[in-house]
């Protein structure tokens, strides 16, 4: 790999880097799934990175991998996707870490959660 084949663009903090033979118009869809999945409301501070790489190889049967390592707040977001196309790929990282998101946002909402713990965990007793 040399430095030419490496592309970074920036979303927020988010760094979307392309490591092989990746065109300018699947890396600019990437970019804006990715912008798409973490330009929230109601997010905590998003930083980190978004690697994509194209298999060389010509009987790879899905040649499209990606990998995000994006912190949430203080929380660690790490999605894996592979696929056969760039926009395949693209998608399926945007609902992977948009679900990924919204569940680091939501963990500590205490609305989601039981007042006491069920009657077979050690709960009271009717």
């Amino acid at each position: 790999m040399t430095a030419k084949d490496i592309d970074a663009r920036e979303t927020a903090a988010v760094l979307v880097r392309a490591d092989g033979e990746v065109d300018e118009e699947s890396l600019a869809y990437l970019h804006e799934k990715v912008a798409a999945a973490l330009d929230r409301p109601g997010l905590p501070p998003v930083n980190g990175e978004v690697r994509v790489r194209r298999a060389s190889a010509h009987h790879v049967e899905l040649p499209w991998s990606g990998r995000t390592d994006i912190r949430v707040g203080s929380d660690l977001v790490v999605v894996h996707a592979r696929e056969a196309s760039a926009r395949e790929l693209a998608d399926r990282l945007h609902d992977r870490l948009r679900s990924a998101a919204e569940r680091v946002t939501h963990r500590s909402d205490t609305t989601r959660r039981t007042a006491a713990p069920p009657p077979w965990r050690g709960g009271p007793q009717k």
